[in-house]
């Protein structure tokens, strides 16, 4: 079945997706000191990443520009790849595990595309095809691009509270530049918020309720201590897999679903 909403979620989806590689691609080209700590899982000294993270960025805004003119799905496998192994990249270095499960939007968002375009397979056919955003897409698929987008923002609320309630430097330091007199009591209570959130998004996702979490989340993102346009890019995948499920939830789109399920086939002749 194919309707406005689908189509909105697939594109949803490819922008959010799209943003992630090109926000992620600048900060290569801008070098990113702490990325040095990342390269060095991996053996290479501060001199060589320095010399790596232009062409790695370069390399990924264009992943991310294809990816807007054409949703091949050899882009969207490296990317969940990439998303996948950049986040672990944290945690690995030294950082706490939160900080990988608070980009779950990095990977999540381009594997619920991948899902919503016909699931994952392991042929050079798959690979060099694209997906059609006018594809028809059946129940069982909706079941689980659904699961998927629930668990992703639930991972991704859960993340960044976990990482407000350890009072992470940068939240400090955003809080404080906005104000406030008391920024470790902020972040405590905009942690056990994001927390209570996530727990309402795994146990019962309320189209409300996403419509106040998305607007939290693009109005948060855009107070980093430094380069704030570009972490907000960066992190479209945050708000692209909300609104996704929000559209999920569309009560019409899913009568539209049971009513497709349930309507009898019509026999010819």
């Amino acid at each position: 079945m194919t309707n406005s909403n689908t189509i909105k979620i697939h594109y949803t989806l490819r922008i959010a997706s799209a943003m992630c590689f090109i926000g992620h691609g600048i900060f290569g080209i801008l070098t990113k000191a702490i990325w040095c700590n990342y390269f060095a899982i991996f053996g290479i000294g501060k001199i060589t990443a320095y010399r790596l993270m232009p062409l790695l960025g370069t390399v990924d805004i264009l992943l991310g520009l294809l990816l807007l003119i054409k949703p091949l799905r050899a882009i969207l496998g490296w990317l969940v790849i990439w998303g996948a192994l950049t986040a672990l990249c944290r945690p690995l270095s030294g950082e706490p595990f939160a900080e990988f499960i608070e980009r779950a939007g990095n990977y999540g968002v381009p594997l619920c595309l991948l899902l919503l375009g016909g699931g994952i397979q392991f042929s050079g056919a798959w690979l060099r095809s694209a997906i059609d955003p006018q594809a028809p897409v059946d129940e069982k698929t909706w079941v689980k691009v659904k699961t998927l987008l629930r668990i992703t923002v639930c991972l991704l609320l859960a993340g960044h509270g976990w990482l407000n309630l350890l009072h992470k430097p940068g939240l400090i330091q955003q809080y404080s530049s906005l104000g406030f007199s008391n920024p470790v009591n902020v972040s405590i209570l905009a942690g056990i918020f994001e927390i209570m959130a996530a727990l309402a998004v795994l146990i019962k996702p309320v189209r409300a309720l996403l419509l106040g979490f998305l607007i939290w989340k693009i109005g948060t993102e855009l107070f980093y201590p430094h380069f704030e346009i570009v972490e907000w890019v960066e992190r479209a995948g945050s708000y692209g897999s909300i609104l996704a499920l929000w559209y999920c939830l569309d009560p019409l789109f899913n009568t539209k679903i049971k009513t497709a399920r349930t309507r009898p086939l019509r026999v010819e002749g």
